[in-house]
């Protein structure tokens, strides 16, 4: 265990023994109750996946990006 001072941006500076056994420079941080919780995320895709849209073609979601831009600037 190691004690950071937060910094005024919310910054913490995690020591390199920690970061090499992480193995990552991402990582995914939640609260459990009163725990903060540091987690290693390996691949870019990890972070993003609760953003997928599951199950529809590609051509399908492409289609739905540019109607999206089309009403953006609409």
């Amino acid at each position: 265990m190691f004690t950071a001072k937060i910094t005024r941006k919310g910054q913490i500076t995690i020591p390199a023994e920690f970061r090499k056994k992480l193995g990552t420079d991402v990582v995914e941080v939640k609260m459990e109750e009163e725990k903060t919780v540091i987690r290693p995320v390996k691949k870019l895709g990890g972070i993003l996946k609760k953003y997928a849209i599951k199950d529809k073609p590609i051509e399908d979601i492409m289609q739905m990006e540019k109607e999206v831009i089309r009403n953006a600037f609409a």
